[in-house]
């Protein structure tokens, strides 16, 4: 990973080259970013061998075998160019660790997930077969784990089945122990040779070991020519159904299709590429390539991005780009389609840029008198309304609701104005999807999402959506317009399911609900929650009667959730299961004081406990002993908005009626002196605010407020 140097392309096609990722003797991997933000690793050929006419034809023969494949198990091509000039081919980052990655890391894989692994790869091995090619370098190194499944990539030596494939050198390029006895010997070759080659790579996934070794290359082919295959650390029923693949004779090896149907996956078995210590590696690595690409997809607008010697830098010490390819020329990391079908594809949309964070105040520097309040960072006049729903921060933008039609995104920086959508309506509420997309609906019910940073559109659902709810990775959960429940799946945009709600939930419904581990908790503002399963909407458990003067609301986290009212209390969120209940005595009588919304941090539950006469001790408990770990030395008015926490500070709301509000922050510890505050509100003005990237974006009167933390 370097910067370009002397004789490197700035830029080939639409692509402007900002590094070089890798080389080897045929060409150079370069990273580079078209107009529409779209990153790729671009493979170009040497500019010394583009009269080289069998190279050439070779590099074409690649360009064309990947692009003529279509299955959601291989690389697609973004974009080519292989007449005229220096012939190049352009590819999406997919994020996901190779196969012989995740085994040196966990060991061999499980039964299960090796079935998954097998029918997976056999599928997309009948479409590249279908398609008329034949890969011939299926190996571990060449198949990329991701949360939707394996992928297979590199054609760099893909091609028709009839002839030989050389190197100029006269080498058949094989992978020594993965190639199949054809190959090594130059026989014609068909695609039999990938069935062999999968054989190998499934012996690999379920023991650990390479299928043939040997103490040298020689050694190694002519296991794979002559000798039997090291089949020790199967099970009975894995060598039965693995042997077939690596017989001598092409002949007799089973088709993908029949290797498909051989290894019987159990129901769901796509689940091992979500939940587990592979998912976990898969998720670690999608977190990797979102941070290393996000400063490239910053638009010129946030100025705020390092520098492209520094980005490079980052990627070379942090060694998070994954060369996929078995040979130095590197492929990296495929998935996608061509760049205007990209553009053009509702669900093909950006990882989440970078979040600008702002620098934190201190006081032992001089950035602030404790008492006094530091100015605003920036302020926005008339950009939003008391009608709106509170801001929402997504990574480099705040959404807010316009004060006339639709919503509006400003930029965290400076307050200015991104985009807006005025179709939209702000009082069916807007979420964020993974920071990836923005989600809001029209006045028909309909869903619309967006790219936060631009304001692209992506998908778009008849939803009848009267008020968005909640949403995690797998869906959007709403309320319709006739009082029912409904789930809208992220990834296809198509309706998961309806639910009925019963009688005293179908008009009391509060927009705050919360979502963990499959499970939708929906409050009321009578006192009442329920939780769904949110595979089929089907209801799991109730609580009612929980408040009684104060809206009920929900927070979740990690298979528990919380819920205020009456008594602060934790449920085990699967199945109800009360885990303990936190109250406090009013100072007046014996009855217990009421809480208010709750808010989690780390394993602390924020609310605040509040009294008859409407005023509230911001407190925090313990999220799994229930016992208390901090209170707030001060008391706010009667209040529903959550307790915040950023930078190193906690910030309450503190509404007062006609007479304004003022919002405070305080330490984190049992001090917790307030250390400023702001009066925002006047003639009794509604206020929000909400909280990320080291500020706090609170509303009033219009005016959209972001203030320095410390």
């Amino acid at each position: 990973m370097r910067p370009l140097g002397t004789g490197d392309p700035i830029r080939l096609g639409p692509y402007r080259l900002l590094g070089v990722l890798g080389e080897g003797g045929m060409g150079k991997v370069y990273i580079g970013q078209d107009h529409a933000g779209t990153i790729a690793a671009v493979k170009v050929l040497r500019p010394e061998l583009t009269h080289d006419t069998n190279l050439a034809q070779r590099f074409v023969r690649e360009a064309l075998a990947a692009q003529a494949v279509r299955s959601p198990g291989v690389a697609a091509v973004l974009g080519a160019q292989t007449e005229g000039g220096r012939p190049w081919i352009a590819t999406e980052f997919l994020a996901g660790p190779t196969l012989d990655q995740i085994v040196e890391r966990f060991g061999p894989l499980g039964d299960g997930t090796v079935r998954a692994l097998a029918a997976s790869v056999a599928r997309t091995l009948r479409d590249i077969h279908a398609a008329g090619f034949v890969h011939r370098d299926l190996k571990p190194p060449n198949i990329v784990l991701t949360s939707d499944g394996p992928r297979v990539i590199d054609f760099g030596i893909a091609r028709p089945e009839h002839g030989l494939t050389l190197t100029t050198t006269g080498q058949i390029p094989v992978t020594p122990g993965y190639g199949a006895p054809e190959q090594v010997l130059g026989h014609r070759v068909t695609a039999a040779a990938d069935v062999f080659s999968l054989g190998a790579v499934l012996i690999y996934a379920a023991t650990g070991h390479r299928a043939f070794e040997g103490t040298h290359v020689a050694a190694v082919q002519y296991e794979v020519v002559h000798g039997e295959p090291r089949w020790h650390g199967l099970s009975p029923e894995q060598h039965a159904l693995m042997a077939p693949c690596l017989a001598k004779e092409a002949a007799r090896r089973p088709t993908p299709e029949q290797i498909a149907g051989a290894f019987a996956q159990p129901k769901k078995s796509d689940v091992v590429w979500k939940r587990g210590p592979v998912a976990e590696a898969i998720k670690e690595r999608e977190r990797e390539v979102r941070n290393l690409t996000a400063p490239l997809l910053s638009t010129g607008e946030m100025g705020t991005g390092p520098s492209r010697r520094r980005l490079l830098a980052g990627f070379a010490a942090g060694g998070s780009v994954l060369a996929a390819g078995g040979t130095a020329t590197g492929w990296w990391l495929l998935r996608g389609s061509k760049s205007d079908q990209r553009r053009k594809d509702p669900f093909t949309y950006p990882p989440a840029v970078k979040t600008p964070a702002a620098r934190l105040l201190s006081a032992d520097q001089g950035d602030f008198i404790v008492g006094k309040s530091p100015k605003p960072l920036w302020k926005a006049l008339g950009v939003t309304d008391a009608k709106s729903p509170a801001p929402l921060p997504i990574r480099d933008v705040v959404i807010v609701g316009n004060p006339v039609t639709g919503i509006a995104a400003l930029n965290v920086v400076d307050g200015k104005r991104r985009w807006s959508a005025p179709e939209m309506q702000k009082s069916r509420r807007y979420l964020s999807l993974s920071d990836r997309l923005l989600v809001a609906a029209d006045d028909h019910g309909t869903l619309h999402t967006f790219v936060p940073s631009t304001g692209e559109p992506r998908w778009t659902a008849a939803a009848d959506a009267d008020m968005l709810l909640a949403a995690d990775e797998e869906a959007v959960y709403l309320l319709t317009k006739d009082h029912r429940l409904r789930a809208v799946g992220r990834s296809d945009a198509k309706i998961r399911w309806t639910a009925q709600l019963p009688d005293d939930f179908r008009k009391t419904l509060l927009p705050r609900s919360a979502v963990d581990q499959g499970r939708l908790v929906v409050t009321t503002s009578t006192g009442h929650a329920m939780v769904v399963n949110t595979k089929n909407g089907r209801m799991v458990w109730t609580a009612r009667n929980l408040a009684k003067d104060r809206y009920l609301f929900s927070v979740a986290r990690n298979g528990i959730v919380c819920l205020n009212g009456n008594a602060l209390s934790a449920h085990r969120i699967s199945d109800g299961k009360k885990l303990w209940t936190y109250t406090e005595k009013a100072y007046y009588d014996d009855s217990n004081e009421e809480w208010s919304r709750p808010s989690i941090y780390g394993d602390v539950v924020y609310s605040a406990a509040c009294n008859s006469e409407g005023y509230g001790t911001p407190m925090g408990i313990d999220l799994h002993s229930g016992k208390k770990r901090w209170e707030a030395e001060l008391a706010v008015n009667n209040n529903d908005y959550p307790i915040l926490l950023q930078g190193t500070g906690v910030w309450i709301m503190d509404p007062d009626g006609s007479v304004g509000s003022t919002l405070r922050t305080t330490g984190t510890d049992n001090k917790s002196e307030e250390i400023w505050s702001y009066d925002l509100a006047r003639d009794g003005d509604a206020v929000s605010f909400a909280a990320d990237g080291n500020r706090v974006f609170a509303v009033s009167h219009g005016t959209v407020y972001a203030l320095p933390v410390f």
